[in-house]
C-alpha cells in the first residue's frame, strides 16, 4: 500500500430542512441537524473487489479487538440523523447524518441496518488491535433514490483522522451488493463508511466484515491456524437471497448460515466454510435445543417433536464439521440445522460424503458446502410420513449437498477457475439407499433446477456455467 498526499478533505456541513411527520424514521423525516467534521487526509490504495449480491457473512462476536467479526447493526438503536454514538455488538461506534433503518425501505438482512445520507458517516471508536485482513461491506440504494458514492476510510491514532482506503464504491443498485477491500493492515486500526456523493439520496450500509487472520481458530481444543484462516460462511452468495421473510428467514451463527422455512420448520438450506481452523478435538454434545434467536411468532422447533416418529435429527451442517470449541459444536444442535431424516439415509450416503469432505480438508484443502431438502414425504423406520407433530414438521423428500472444494489460500472467490472441483449430491430421503454417496451425484445445475435456487453466484458467469454443469469423476477415482 502507498499513501498518497491529498489536500486536507473536511465534512463540514449544517442542514436546516423542514421535519415532517412525527415518525423519527420515516424516508420523509429531514430532521436540521449539526454535522460534526470529519478530517479525511489521505488515501491508501488497496486492491477493491466488486461482487453482485454475495449475501451476508458470518458473526463472531468473540475477541473483537483481535479476532474478526460481522456488524449487522441488529442490536443498537439509532432512530435520527444527528451525530451521535450507539453501542453494537462488535463495540461502540460513531454516527453522523446516519441512523439505524427499520423500514421496508431499508435494504438489509434481518432487521436493521444504516441509513446514510448527504455526506454522512459511520465509524468504528474502537480499534482492531492486530490489523485486519479485508474489510467487506454491503450496500444498496435506499427506497427509491438516486445513485451515491461512498468510501471505506481508515484511522490509524485512534480516530483523530481518517484515510481514505482503496477505490471509490458507486451505489446502483436496490439490492445488497458486496465490495471487498484486501487492506492487508498490520497496525492497530478502525474502519468506516464515508458517503462521497448522492446528495439527499440515501444508501444502506449493512453486514460489514472485519476478515482477520485470527478469526476464531486455535487455542481450546485444536484447529491451528492449519487451514490459513476461517472465511465467510456464506462468501459465494446467499442461494435464496434469504431475508426477512419467514419462510426464507435468514439467520447467521458463528458457526453457518440458513434459511428458515416457518412454515416446514425446517431450514431451506445452510450454508457453512470448512477446513482445518474449524476441525479439533471436541466431542458430540448430543444436546438438541430450540432456536431462540427466531422471532417469538415463529415456529420454534424442539427436539421432542421429533420423538417416536421414526426419523432422526439430521443435521444440514454436521457436528464433526465444528470441533474446536465446545460452543461451536454445541450450535450446531439448534433444531433450525435439523431437518427429518430417515435413519439409513443419515447413517450412510450423507455421513460417507460428510467424512469424505474432512478427508479433502487433512489433505489440505478447504471446502465452500450449501446443503438443504426438497420436497415433501419421506419413509423412516416407521414407515411414510408426509409431516412430523401435528403438521408443524415437514419430512423432506430428499437431501441435496454441493461443494465447492479449493486448495487452502485466500481470495478463494478469485481462485474458482473452470478446472476447480464442484461435488452435489441428491440422497432420497429413505431407507432403502446405497451406502455409497458417490450412488447419488448429480450436478450443481441439477440442484439448482430442484430447488430454484442459484448457488455460487460470485463466480463469474462463464466459470460458473462450467464447473455447475460438470459430474465430478474425481469421486470415483
Amino acid at each position: 500500500m502507498r499513501l498518497l498526499n491529498v489536500n486536507f478533505f473536511p465534512f463540514l456541513f449544517v442542514i436546516t430542512l423542514l421535519i415532517a411527520g412525527c415518525d423519527t424514521n420515516d424516508e420523509s423525516v429531514y430532521e436540521p441537524i449539526e454535522s460534526v467534521p470529519l478530517a479525511i487526509n489521505g488515501e491508501f490504495d488497496v486492491t477493491t473487489n466488486f461482487y453482485d449480491n454475495e449475501g451476508p457473512h458470518e458473526h463472531n462476536f468473540s475477541a473483537k479487538r483481535s479476532s474478526g467479526f460481522t456488524e449487522g447493526y441488529e442490536s443498537g438503536s439509532k432512530p435520527r440523523y444527528a451525530s451521535g454514538s450507539v453501542n453494537l455488538s462488535s463495540g461502540n461506534w460513531s454516527f453522523n447524518d446516519a441512523l439505524i433503518g427499520t423500514l421496508s425501505r431499508d435494504r438489509k438482512f434481518g432487521r436493521k441496518s444504516i441509513r446514510m445520507r448527504n455526506t454522512g458517516y459511520a465509524v468504528m471508536s474502537f480499534n482492531m488491535d492486530n490489523g485486519a485482513r479485508t474489510v467487506r461491506v454491503r450496500h444498496a440504494k435506499y427506497g427509491n433514490d438516486g445513485n451515491s458514492s461512498w468510501r471505506l476510510i481508515a484511522s490509524y491514532d485512534n480516530g483523530s483522522s481518517w484515510s481514505f482506503v482503496g477505490e471509490t464504491v458507486n451505489t446502483t443498485s436496490t439490492t445488497l451488493n458486496t465490495v471487498s477491500f484486501e487492506v492487508n493492515e498490520t497496525r492497530s486500526v478502525r474502519y468506516g463508511i464515508s458517503k462521497a456523493s448522492g446528495g439527499r439520496n440515501r444508501i444502506n450500509i449493512d453486514n460489514l466484515e472485519i476478515v482477520t487472520g485470527t478469526t476464531g481458530g486455535g487455542g481450546d481444543g485444536g484447529g491451528g491456524n492449519q487451514g490459513g484462516g476461517r472465511n465467510s460462511n456464506i462468501a459465494f452468495g446467499n442461494p435464496s437471497n434469504a431475508n426477512s421473510n419467514a419462510n426464507n428467514y435468514f439467520l447467521s451463527k458463528p458457526e453457518f448460515a440458513l434459511s428458515y422455512n416457518n412454515n416446514n420448520g425446517t431450514p431451506n438450506w445452510v450454508s457453512w466454510h470448512l477446513n482445518a481452523d474449524w476441525l479439533g478435538s471436541r466431542g458430540r454434545c448430543n444436546c438438541f435445543q430450540q432456536d431462540t434467536s427466531l422471532p417469538s411468532t415463529f415456529n420454534r422447533i424442539t427436539e421432542n417433536e421429533y420423538r417416536g416418529s421414526g426419523f432422526h435429527r439430521g443435521h444440514i451442517c454436521p457436528s464433526a464439521d465444528r470441533t474446536v470449541t465446545a460452543q461451536e459444536n454445541e450450535n450446531t444442535f439448534f433444531m433450525t440445522n435439523m431437518a427429518p431424516q430417515a435413519p439409513r439415509n443419515n447413517t450412510r450416503p450423507w455421513v460417507g460424503l460428510e467424512r469424505y469432505l474432512r478427508t479433502l480438508v487433512d489433505a489440505g484443502n478447504e471446502v465452500h458446502i450449501v446443503s438443504g431438502v426438497t420436497g415433501t414425504g419421506g419413509t423412516g423406520s416407521n414407515g411414510f410420513r408426509s409431516t412430523l407433530s401435528n403438521g408443524r414438521v415437514n419430512v423432506p423428500d430428499s437431501f441435496w449437498k454441493v461443494a465447492l472444494v479449493l486448495p487452502n489460500g485466500s481470495n478463494d472467490i478469485n481462485r474458482v477457475t473452470t478446472s476447480t472441483r464442484m461435488i452435489a449430491i441428491n440422497v432420497p430421503n429413505d431407507q432403502n439407499v446405497s451406502s455409497d454417496w458417490r450412488q447419488y451425484i448429480t450436478t450443481v445445475d441439477d440442484i439448482e433446477n430442484l430447488t430454484g435456487y442459484d448457488f455460487f453466484e460470485n463466480i463469474p458467469n462463464s466459470i460458473e456455467s462450467v464447473v455447475e454443469s460438470r459430474l465430478d469423476n474425481r469421486s470415483f477415482n
